[in-house]
């Protein structure tokens, strides 16, 4: 059996912590090495064959510590997503020049043998011409938007490709590349034991207590939403295997781009009104505008209402799984995904918000 090390960065975030916790479960992973630039949690030093590497990608030294435990794998899911209030130029070095650093790493790195990259859905633009019919292909690629997350992942998926195809020209050996672009991410862990701050948790009444996160979960005591509202959900758990048949599984391919979502339908605002317990409220694009505009400067970022986010509300962005089929079978739907709390983490959820698939009943 082939052990493999395993690179992991973001690992103290959602995904990469969970990606490191599973993984550690794994016979032929031998080692985890996980960076993020902030502390590790109390839940992640519990994880074991993790050794732990606090340092921001962007900035160098943390790769000879990680080359020395000589990686086979690099899962790349880092990413300062909430944009930071008036600090754009410090949030575009994270985040690009991060992640040219993995990428360079990965592509220089003797031994390593994949590279899974966390790209988004986002970069196919919410705009408003989209329509609920249309479902995103790979092939189209990403359009220009002006959202900061959207904008970023795109020239972040743009330098992976050229630094690639540099590589291949120069006659280099290469890691296979697999780029995801995941729906949203839920399930019992996202909802019920790392509760971030965002539409799943406001909505579901999960939010931590504090003055700022009243005022939002009493915002959203009715689910506001435009006619344009629409959402693809993936479970936590089909992101788990999904990155680790990529990386460990035997695969055809030298350089893919996988959007991350089951072939099921999308979730629309009543059956999300419906899964959350929540009325809808009926509102137009520029209510959402206004809104999110206000609470953004009102209150110096907290609430994650950056220009352009209230279009991704008022505008649909459908993706095609039709691809990932091919390699993959989603074990949740859309719905399924957001609506029950079936799961590998779902011992974390109280007994009296548990809601069983009704085929997995027993």
């Amino acid at each position: 059996m082939n052990e493999h090390v395993v690179f992991i960065t973001g690992a103290s975030g959602y995904v990469g912590e969970m990606l490191c916790d599973q993984f550690s479960k794994r016979p032929d992973v031998a080692k985890i090495v996980a960076l993020d630039k902030e502390p590790q949690t109390d839940w992640g030093k519990e994880i074991p064959k993790v050794t732990y590497v606090r340092h921001n990608l962007a900035d160098d030294g943390w790769q000879e510590q990680v080359a020395a435990h000589q990686p086979t794998v690099v899962i790349h899911t880092a990413w300062q997503i909430r944009e930071l209030y008036g600090e754009r130029d410090k949030q575009w070095r994270w985040n690009i020049e991060g992640s040219d650093n993995v990428f360079d790493f990965a592509l220089s790195t003797p031994g390593v043998e994949r590279l899974v990259y966390f790209s988004t859905a986002a970069s196919y633009a919410a705009k408003v011409d989209n329509t609920f019919t249309h479902h995103f292909t790979e092939a189209e690629g990403f359009r220009d938007d002006e959202y900061s997350y959207a904008k970023e992942k795109k020239v972040s998926e743009e330098h992976l490709l050229e630094k690639y195809e540099a590589a291949k020209a120069a006659g280099r050996t290469t890691p296979k590349i697999s780029i995801v672009r995941p729906a949203a991410i839920t399930g019992p862990r996202g909802r019920f034991q790392r509760v971030r701050f965002g539409l799943q948790s406001a909505l579901q009444g999960n939010l931590k207590k504090g003055f700022l996160n009243r005022i939002v979960s009493l915002l959203t005591m009715f689910m506001p939403a435009t006619k344009g509202w629409v959402r693809q959900f993936i479970h936590e758990d089909d992101v788990t295997d999904i990155v680790a048949q990529f990386s460990f599984a035997p695969i055809t391919w030298d350089y893919e781009a996988y959007n991350m979502t089951s072939v099921s339908e999308p979730v629309y605002a009543k059956d999300m009104g419906k899964a959350v317990g929540k009325r809808i409220l009926p509102i137009y694009p520029w209510m959402a505008r206004l809104a999110f505009w206000f609470f953004w400067h009102a209150t110096q970022g907290k609430v994650p209402t950056a220009a352009h986010v209230w279009r991704f509300y008022s505008y649909p962005i459908v993706m095609s799984g039709e691809k990932l089929a091919t390699v993959y079978t989603c074990k949740y739907s859309s719905l399924d995904a957001i609506r029950y709390t079936d799961g590998r983490y779902e011992d974390w959820v109280p007994e009296s918000k548990r809601s069983t698939r009704p085929t997995q009943a027993a």
